[in-house]
């Protein structure tokens, strides 16, 4: 499996530069996956891996599809050669498959299986628990910057909107874990 450090540096290259707000979202993301370490025992390396990969499929040099976490996900098996379980988990971050359905991408399932709920749970948390500047930030205030960003109408707004009461359930299931030590 590739390392966190090496993780960090594939993503770096990705979107520091070019993205500088997505690099810094991405470093708060992985920051978090680290303080998760006490509750995911063996799989932490694998979630913090997954954090500093998760939005890499918006750079612009690994771009297809317009749809990040597939983009990413396909980049990470194709061309990096990436552990299958990180590209599981960059897939379906953070209820990608909901996303992929309003794009009409169904075979998104087929393509990359879901990956263990507990690290998808612990991934979404990292990802709604890190604000777009690279802040920590609560999941509430993380869902409505993200809505606002996009009209009512918009495939995110949408999506965001349906997925909610499972990304809520996952950031209350993680805080259920880190309360019972």
């Amino acid at each position: 499996m590739i390392s966190a450090t090496d993780a960090e540096a594939l993503a770096r290259d990705l979107l520091a530069e070019e993205l500088p707000r997505r690099w810094a979202h991405t470093q708060c993301v992985a920051s978090r996956a680290r303080e998760l370490a006490v509750v995911l025992g063996p799989e932490a390396e694998l979630v913090e891996v997954a954090s500093w990969l998760h939005d890499i499929g918006y750079a612009s040099t690994i771009k297809v599809t317009g749809f990040h976490p597939l983009d990413g996900a396909r980049y990470l098996r194709d061309v990096a050669g990436v552990d299958e379980r990180v590209c599981r988990l960059v897939a379906h971050h953070t209820c990608a498959v909901i996303e992929a359905v309003e794009r009409g991408i169904a075979t998104l399932a087929e393509e990359f299986a879901p990956s263990r709920q507990d690290l998808l749970d612990a991934l979404t948390y990292c990802d709604l628990t890190a604000g777009v500047d690279g802040r920590p930030v609560d999941v509430d205030e993380r869902l409505t910057e993200i809505l606002s960003r996009y009209p009512v109408d918009h495939v995110v707004h949408r999506s965001v909107t349906r997925a909610k009461p499972v990304l809520l359930e996952s950031a209350r299931n993680v805080r259920r874990r880190l309360a019972a030590g």
